[in-house]
C-alpha cells in the first residue's frame, strides 16, 4: 500500500508513511472486506458510509504538517482508521461522529489497539468541539456545501484546516491556513466525499 499507491502519488511525508504502516487498516472494515482492506479504493462500512481509500486518508494527513505536539479535531469518526492514522503522528485526537453504532465500534478498536490519545463523541460535527478549541489542526472526511464557521473560528492561530467543498456528488479538497488573523485558502485536489451533514453542512 505504501510503496504502491502512497510514495509514487506524492506522499513524502516521513510521519505519514510510518503511521499508515503501523496502523492496521484492517480491523477498521467489516470482516468480509479484510481481503481488500489495503486495496487503492474506499470501502462501505455500514449506515451509508465509507473508509476513505489509503492515498486520500495520506493526502489529507500530509496536508496537516503535523510536528508531533498538535490537538488535532476531526470531524466524521466514521470507522475511525483516520483518527488511527493522526493519533500516531499528535499529540492528541478529538473526533466527533453523529451515527452512535460506527463511534461504538471505533472505539473497540481504539481500545484494543491501546489508542488511548484519542477522544470521541456524538454529536453534529459542523459545530465542532468549543470546549477543547482552539485545535491545531481540523480535519473533516465529509463533504459539504460550504466551510462551516464555527470550524474556522475553533482553529488556533496558526493551524490548518483541511476540508472537501462542494456539491453532493464532487468537492474540491481544500487547505484553510490560518496565520497571524490571516486566512488563505488552497485547493489541493477533486475528491468524492460521502455528505457532510449537520446545522452548518447537509440536511439529513
Amino acid at each position: 500500500m505504501v510503496e504502491e499507491q502512497l510514495i509514487p502519488r506524492g506522499i513524502t511525508d516521513q510521519a505519514t508513511l510510518e503511521a499508515m504502516l503501523t496502523v492496521p487498516r484492517h480491523l477498521f472494515v467489516e470482516d468480509a472486506m479484510q481481503a481488500r482492506a489495503y486495496g487503492d479504493h474506499p470501502l462501505p462500512i455500514g449506515s451509508g458510509q465509507t473508509i476513505s481509500q489509503p492515498y486520500i486518508v495520506a493526502l489529507m494527513t500530509q496536508a496537516l504538517e503535523l510536528q508531533g505536539h498538535e490537538r488535532v479535531l476531526e470531524i466524521g469518526t466514521g470507522s475511525g482508521y483516520q483518527a488511527a492514522v493522526l493519533s500516531r503522528i499528535c499529540e492528541r485526537v478529538y473526533t466527533i461522529e453523529r451515527i452512535d453504532s460506527l463511534l461504538g465500534k471505533a472505539r473497540k478498536i481504539f481500545d484494543r489497539l491501546h489508542y488511548h490519545n484519542i477522544v470521541s463523541r456524538i454529536d453534529d460535527g459542523t459545530t465542532g468541539w468549543p470546549d477543547e478549541a482552539p485545535f491545531d489542526a481540523i480535519l473533516v472526511t465529509a463533504g459539504g456545501p460550504k466551510i462551516p464557521e464555527p470550524l474556522v473560528k475553533q482553529l488556533g492561530d496558526p493551524g490548518r484546516l483541511v476540508i472537501p467543498v462542494g456539491d453532493q456528488q464532487v468537492q474540491e479538497l481544500q487547505l484553510i491556513t490560518k496565520e497571524n488573523g490571516d486566512i488563505s485558502t488552497r485547493i489541493i485536489e477533486q475528491v468524492r466525499f460521502v455528505n457532510l451533514i449537520g446545522t452548518h453542512g447537509w440536511r439529513d
